[in-house]
């Protein structure tokens, strides 16, 4: 029964970890960037979009341009957010490398 309830302690103290794991990812804040600065997204670790800026010169662009640009400066962000994210866990976990797709939070 020692077994069980070291396992129980180590199970609770790995979800405790998690947890605040969880909680430091979802203050990060990343910039993604495209367009050499031209437009910035600034994106929490819960992938909610903080800020957009579009800077002044591109105004005179076709629209179609704008949301190439912005679209990517969106996917930069998200990917930094999976990045940062997938280190976490990945020091959570022990340096075990985690399968591509394994997001936290879930």
């Amino acid at each position: 029964m020692t077994d069980l309830n070291e396992l129980m302690k180590q199970a609770k103290l790995m979800q405790e970890k998690f947890q605040t794991a969880q909680e430091t990812a979802a203050k990060a804040v990343v910039e993604g960037v495209a367009g050499a600065g031209l437009v910035r997204v600034e994106m929490t670790g819960r992938y909610q979009v903080n800020n957009v800026k579009i800077d002044e010169t591109l105004l005179s662009e076709e629209i179609s341009v704008i949301e190439d640009l912005l679209a990517a400066a969106v996917n930069s962000a998200v990917a930094k957010v999976a990045e940062a994210s997938k280190g976490s866990l990945s020091d959570l976990a022990g340096g075990i490398t985690l399968p591509d797709g394994f997001k936290m939070p879930f």
